[in-house]
């Protein structure tokens, strides 16, 4: 779900993505992906840019609505595992988070080797 009112009030204050980003410890791609909607922002980086943008939380706030994050997993692919196949959803907060920082830290690595191959060009 895009965060329509966090992108028009930070576009009506003139501020940037980057500028975003770096209120919340994260790189400009990574945030865009959070005000588009594909990543989940979550409460303390909607507290660090309710206080940058002088607005209550209230005003900026969208909730994130639950979607696929991925299908088939195996978390322990050893003899006698049982793995359960096409999870769909997590009720865990702590899985969630555990799964959207890997995702964040697997995106940045593919930019580095993207930045890395490009380099050697």
């Amino acid at each position: 779900m895009q965060k329509e009112k966090l992108r028009a009030i930070r576009k009506q204050k003139g501020y940037t993505q980057q500028q975003i980003a770096d209120i919340i410890a994260t790189d400009v791609s990574n945030y865009s992906r959070k005000e588009s909607g594909d990543v989940r922002i979550f409460r303390d980086e909607w507290e660090k840019i309710s206080r940058f943008l002088d607005l209550p939380m209230e005003e900026i706030y969208e909730d994130d609505e639950a979607k696929t994050i991925i299908q088939n997993p195996v978390f322990n692919d050893s003899p006698g595992s049982y793995a359960m196949g096409n999870v769909t959803h997590f009720n865990n907060e702590m899985s969630l988070a555990i799964i959207k920082n890997l995702q964040e830290y697997i995106e940045l690595l593919k930019d580095e080797v993207k930045r890395l191959k490009e380099g050697k060009k």
